[in-house]
Parts: structure tokens; sequence; C-alpha cells
């Protein structure tokens, strides 16, 4: 099965302990430029998804969201979210510990998009 975002093991540790503290969470990729493109671990309410919202994925059994927009923009690639140190001055939940997730994008292999397009396909 191919998956659209993947974690590191540092983003899997991060994510299990803003679970631990925070109870259900998810990811919201914003569509900014720059900096403004981070992805955000927010707890429910923080952010209310609208009805183009699109969920890509999941990580540490968090889900992960983007706008329509964003989402077709992606569609080439696949995500990889990780953690860096230094706040973004962010509503993200692990920006007050000093650390903020970033999304490391690479490109989809041609078998990796038609096995990609089969998958959703059935």
């Amino acid at each position: 099965m191919i998956h659209r975002v993947l974690a590191t093991e540092a983003a899997l540790t991060l994510i299990a302990q803003l679970r631990a503290r925070h109870g259900a969470v998810f990811f919201y990729q914003s569509g900014g430029c720059c900096e403004g493109s981070t992805p955000m671990c927010l707890a429910p309410g923080d952010l209310t998804l609208m009805p183009d919202d699109v969920q890509l994925g999941e990580v540490g059994g968090v889900p992960f969201h983007v706008s329509r927009s964003q989402c077709e923009y992606l569609m080439g690639s696949q995500l990889t979210l990780d953690v860096v140190p230094g706040s973004l001055g962010t509503f993200s939940l692990e920006d007050a510990d000093g650390h903020h997730f970033v999304s490391r994008t690479r490109v989809w292999t041609d078998d990796e998009w038609h096995q990609l397009q089969a998958q959703e396909a059935g």
C-alpha cells in the first residue's frame, strides 16, 4: 500500500507525546508560502475543517488534512512529516515546546504513480 503521508520516527514520537497531553489531535497542512506552508497539529475546535478540506492520509493514528486546492497541488508527491527545532510562533501544539513540524516532499516514481492510481480506483 502506498501512503500519501509518512512520518519520521522523530515526528511519530512527538505525535505520541502530543496525543498523550492533548488527547485527540489532527494535522492541517496550510497552503501559504514559505513558513506559511507549515503542517499544524491542532486539537479539535482549534480549526474548523471546511467541506472542501480533504484527508490526505494519517500519521501516528492522526488524520492529516489539506485544502482541496492544496491536495491537487500535492497530487504528484508524497509528504514526509518531520520535526525541527525552533518555534515559528504558530498555533500548532508543538510550537510551545520549541520545535515545529515540517513537510518534506518527494515526487512519485512512475511505478508508484501507477500503483497509487490503481489503489485509489479499487
